[in-house]
């Protein structure tokens, strides 16, 4: 069985969709949470998501903020998209009571762990293995006899605002792959100028490095666990 993994998504469809198209055939989906906030299509991405064959939906901090109706930081910048976005949402059914792990071949899914966020160079005892989003970085960690994967995201990459990250799983190996495509950032930032977003929040996307031609398209390795 294949399974597509994927996390933080923040409300950009059209890189939600590219994700979907790219990785084409498949018997499932885990959501690793945070389809939500920021990007202007809140609602159209739990939409998607939900109507994918054999989606798994987990629960991300952002889920957990539109739920409660308050951003619990103190980041003027997420206030300010949050204020912008949990205005127009309207799928409150859809993640209400999102369950928040799921079990599958000895790996714990789950949207962040030890409630931090975890990067590629982060000290971390690992307890058990895990598949995580939240850090916005695609990576695997190996610690303490155990392995720590994050896909990375499909809506706000950390490192090049253009990439969608994301992963695919072989059950019947444990197989998992890293997973990169370009996708244009123009369209969310152009339909956030549309909807009179706060030059603070467009100034958030427009700042960011995005990756050019001439050089791989990054993504990790594929690795076995048995």
């Amino acid at each position: 069985m294949k399974l597509a993994i994927f996390s933080d998504v923040h409300g950009n469809l059209p890189a939600l969709e590219a994700m979907v198209v790219d990785a084409g055939e498949v018997d499932g989906y885990i959501c690793l949470g945070d389809l939500v906030n920021y990007g202007p299509w809140s609602d159209e991405c739990v939409e998607l998501a939900v109507g994918l064959r054999n989606c798994v939906y987990l629960n991300g901090n952002h889920e957990e903020a539109f739920a409660t109706g308050e951003y619990p930081g103190s980041n003027p910048v997420v206030q300010a998209f949050f204020d912008r976005c949990y205005a127009r949402f309207t799928r409150f059914d859809e993640i209400s009571g999102l369950p928040t792990s799921f079990q599958l071949g000895g790996f714990e899914f789950r949207h962040t762990i030890q409630e931090r966020y975890v990067y590629p160079d982060s000290e971390i005892n690992l307890d058990a293995n895990y598949v995580i989003g939240h850090s916005h970085h695609q990576f695997v960690i190996a610690d303490s006899g155990h392995l720590l994967v994050n896909p990375g995201s499909v809506g706000q990459n950390r490192k090049y605002i253009n990439i969608v990250n994301y992963a695919t799983l072989e059950t019947e190996s444990m197989t998992f792959e890293g997973r990169a495509l370009v996708h244009d950032i123009d369209l969310l930032i152009g339909e956030m100028r549309r909807l009179n977003y706060p030059e603070t929040c467009l100034a958030y996307y427009e700042g960011k490095e995005r990756w050019s031609a001439g050089s791989a398209v990054p993504g990790f390795d594929q690795f076995s666990v048995t």
